[in-house]
């Protein structure tokens, strides 16, 4: 059995990101569900982020979406973050809501609409150097939805060309992670819609690309931890984008529809390495929110999220790795299974109230919340602005 003294340090130098998007107002293609008190500026997204930090501990940094957070003074919003607790994390590249990029953006057919994509690509890395910020996220929405509608092999070309200029603008200290997604809003082809695509374009380019695994963007029945499990051994897992879906790509609280998937996610991590490097020359895998709380409130589904994650990272690092790989290389089928389940049945929650409050937090974070009084300051505070939402 691990160490309950080691398994505490692990997790409480885990760090997970949230996102800016995930605090305005967001809703389906069909309504936005405004809420009360949801921000109406970068600094007041931060202000809700800091919260999140507050009551978890584990949640210091907050990555940006540009142009939905963009602002004239990019330092100055970093020092901003630093007042409030926090740091800003990954820069998330916009280059699907112009009416230029109908038919793509870096895989367009024309020069034109490729340039102008590559121009805000090559802005948002001048960002990471105003915030020092150290991830670039890149997701792409091209692709075709008819056969015929263009050359798939030259859209690669023009794809790994744009890449390379990109990779070329970053810093010895900086990164980008390319995501990936198998459909939606291209329904034909998607240019990069699946991690080998991915894999094969950050491969080519070198160690300051990196592929990320958005947990919802998966056909159903695709085993994500083999994913995860391949690219740590090949030194190519970025990061990961943190959500939940039961049809495709909900962004619904990261283990909502499966919490045994995500622990099966974070114990080939905890499993390949990619757990516990921050603050090192390596980067390791960054632990990343990318959800929209529709209808639940926002900060509280922030925080319960960031608990999510680390009562699966808490359950992967008590699994008895000593009597896992007996049982393997004794070919004991059931007895390999008996010990991920028993690591996944044990109730982590007292371990992680117990750590919480050696960490000077209170052992419930989202009670904690909702006693601050927080939620009725800015619903008071923020009334008659307009809010920051989906698309803002």
């Amino acid at each position: 059995m691990a160490d309950r003294t080691k398994v505490k340090a692990a997790l409480r130098a885990q760090q997970i990101e949230t996102p800016s998007w995930a605090y305005g107002n967001s809703g389906t293609r069909f309504k936005v569900f405004a809420q009360e008190g949801v921000p109406r500026t970068p600094q007041e997204k931060i202000d809700d982020a800091a919260q999140v930090h507050r009551f978890t501990g584990v949640a210091p940094s907050v990555a940006l979406h540009i142009p939905w957070d963009k602002v004239d003074d990019y330092a100055a919003l970093a020092a901003y973050a630093r007042d409030a607790g926090v740091r800003i994390g990954a820069i998330n590249s916009n280059v699907f809501q112009d009416d230029d990029y109908k038919l793509g953006s870096v895989c367009n057919p024309d020069p034109g609409v490729r340039a102008k994509a590559l121009d805000h690509l090559l802005e948002c890395v001048d960002i990471m150097d105003a915030t020092g910020s150290p991830d670039l996220k890149l997701w792409f929405a091209d692709g075709l939805n008819y056969p015929g509608q263009d050359d798939i092999r030259a859209r690669q070309d023009r794809l790994a060309e744009a890449l390379a200029v990109v990779y070329g603008r970053l810093s010895a200290d900086q990164r980008f992670l390319l995501e990936y997604k198998f459909f939606e809003p291209a329904f034909y082809a998607t240019d990069v819609p699946d991690w080998g695509t991915a894999y094969a374009h950050c491969v080519r380019l070198g160690p300051k690309a990196q592929v990320v695994v958005d947990t919802g963007h998966h056909a159903p029945g695709t085993n994500i931890e083999f994913i995860v499990a391949f690219l740590l051994r090949e030194g190519k897992l970025g990061g990961f984008d943190f959500n939940s879906r039961f049809y495709a790509d909900d962004d619904l609280m990261v283990g909502a529809a499966d919490p045994f998937q995500l622990f099966r996610i974070m114990h080939e991590v905890v499993r390949g390495g990619g757990y516990g490097r921050a603050g090192t020359d390596d980067a390791g895998t960054a632990f990343m929110l990318d959800q929209c709380h529709n209808i639940e409130p926002k900060i509280p589904g922030q925080i319960r999220s960031v608990m999510n994650v680390q009562e699966a990272t808490a359950k992967a690092l008590i699994v008895d790795a000593d009597a896992l790989a007996e049982a393997q290389l004794a070919g004991d089928v059931l007895g390999a299974n008996a010990v991920l389940m028993d690591a996944y049945n044990t109730d982590v929650r007292p371990l992680l109230a117990e750590l919480r409050e050696e960490m000077g937090l209170d052992p419930d974070p989202v009670a904690a919340y909702r006693r601050s009084g927080y939620f009725e300051k800015i619903r008071v505070e923020r009334v008659g602005g307009q809010a920051a939402g989906w698309g803002a």
